[in-house]
């Protein structure tokens, strides 16, 4: 039995998904307002939450992540009677499983809720358990999410892509799917793509027989050879060569190649990962990446965000950095202040300027207890402070007597910060396209402006 919930001002339609729950063997609820449903799904942890757009006291798309929070990450359907395209689309990119329009069919709703409770449930079982994620740390609802693919991409043998920006973790998810995938014990070859030379980059992949070009004194295997049981992993994908583009597509068509030079053809059975900073639909548009492997790497997607984006897993981080080099004779605590200028940081280099962050800091602790913030680079206690300063005097809070604000402060400081952190990317991301710039973060054009006017930025 499942628990379902419902939050609409429209008494009737609750009444309707309770007694349509009740039908389907499941407890229901409702809740006629979005404060009411926030309290509700906190209490009561629903499997699947209807939810309705606009509601009286705030508007349900836009309080979708934190009922996802509250409730233990349900499944979450869409009612509305005022449905448009546009947010159709901004619904499902924020998570939701399906978006009906009312007037509501009773087959199709069952339908629908039938689909949506198999998928949580496919989710939620022990798929994860015993997973192997040494490195990978985080608990925030977006880093979840990407464990739960990486989780899933591990079962199969399809091509799977990684994206993200430099220091998000793209290495650690493709060994991490390797790890926890059938071929396990077979090699995990990694191919760094940026350091391939154009003129060698067919002999570095495919191997080449002794004289098939100058400098070729020696025949040598090539690395998707090496990868034959195991997994190939192509960083920075991006990087490649057109050239060398051109025959990986064929390998991965055919399994098959012939090394530079040599007449015999060479199998080999390998699963392959590929990451990329890059944009790589714009990379095709541009004509540096072909679009035919594009949709071959596409077999499975992860997208990686920033760090800015999963403040909540600063300090877990931190913790774990630290505890990492306590292994090797370090040993301190980590002060609050030292995690404050930590979480007030934007953190451009994402997860890998954190773990040096803290190596840095406990070599310049030596011997001191305690990591405080003089332990860190001067350049970021400055942009720290900065950050801190610049958020309204009313949201700093008074601080107690043991210099820790209180809770509610606290709360609403972090999540100005990360608010404004955010739209500073989604700025730069976009480069001036307000299009782009909504069509990377989903928000409609009149919050979109909303926001962007709060913090004082723009897109020009």
């Amino acid at each position: 039995m499942a628990r379902l919930h419902i939050i609409d001002d429209d008494e009737m339609t609750c009444m309707t998904l309770e007694h349509l729950a009740m039908q389907m063997g499941h407890a229901g609820g409702s809740s006629t307002s979005l404060t009411q449903g926030l309290l509700s799904v906190a209490q009561t942890s629903p499997d699947l939450l209807f939810l309705d757009v606009n509601l009286p006291d705030g508007n349900g798309l836009e309080a979708m992540k934190e009922l996802r929070e509250r409730a233990g990450d349900p499944v979450i359907i869409i009612v509305t009677a005022m449905g448009d395209a546009e947010s159709a689309e901004v619904a499902i990119r924020s998570g939701a499983w399906d978006y009906l329009q009312k007037p509501l069919s009773l087959p199709k709703l069952k339908h629908s809720v039938e689909r949506a409770l198999r998928f949580r449930q496919r989710h939620l079982s022990p798929q994860t358990r015993g997973t192997k994620r040494d490195g990978i740390i985080g608990t925030s609802p977006k880093f979840q999410e990407c464990l739960k693919l990486m989780s899933s991409a591990a079962t199969s043998d399809i091509s799977t892509l990684i994206t993200g920006k430099t220091g998000t973790g793209k290495e650690l998810f493709a060994r991490a799917i390797h790890e926890n995938s059938a071929r396990c014990k077979g090699s995990f070859v990694i191919v760094d793509c940026a350091s391939l030379p154009e003129n060698l980059a067919e002999s570095t992949l495919f191997g080449h027989r002794r004289g098939a070009f100058t400098g070729a004194e020696n025949t040598r295997q090539g690395l998707v050879a090496r990868a034959d049981g195991g997994s190939l992993f192509l960083d920075e994908i991006g990087e490649m060569p057109l050239a060398a583009q051109r025959v990986l597509l064929r390998v991965l068509q055919e399994k098959s190649f012939r090394p530079v030079g040599g007449d015999n053809v060479i199998t080999s059975d390998f699963r392959l990962i590929a990451a990329t900073n890059r944009d790589l639909d714009r990379e095709v548009r541009e004509g540096r990446f072909r679009e035919d492997l594009l949709y071959r790497l596409k077999g499975f997607s992860i997208d990686l965000p920033v760090l800015a984006r999963r403040q909540e897993d600063i300090r877990p981080l931190a913790r774990h950095f630290v505890q990492h080099h306590s292994r090797h004779g370090l040993t301190n605590t980590i002060s609050e202040e030292f995690m404050q200028a930590l979480e007030n940081y934007d953190w451009p280099g994402n997860v890998r300027e954190l773990a040096l962050t803290i190596e840095r800091a406990l070599a310049a602790a030596q011997n001191d207890s305690a990591l405080l913030p003089e332990h860190l680079p001067t350049e970021l206690r400055a942009r720290a402070v900065g950050a801190a300063l610049a958020r309204p005097m009313h949201l700093r809070g008074e601080s107690s007597a043991t210099g820790l604000p209180a809770f509610k402060d606290f709360k609403a400081r972090q999540a100005l910060l990360a608010e404004k952190t955010y739209l500073e990317q989604l700025v730069a991301e976009a480069a001036g396209d307000p299009q782009k710039a909504r069509d990377i973060s989903g928000l409609s054009k009149s919050r979109m402006y909303d926001l962007l006017k709060k913090h004082d930025l723009s897109l020009t």
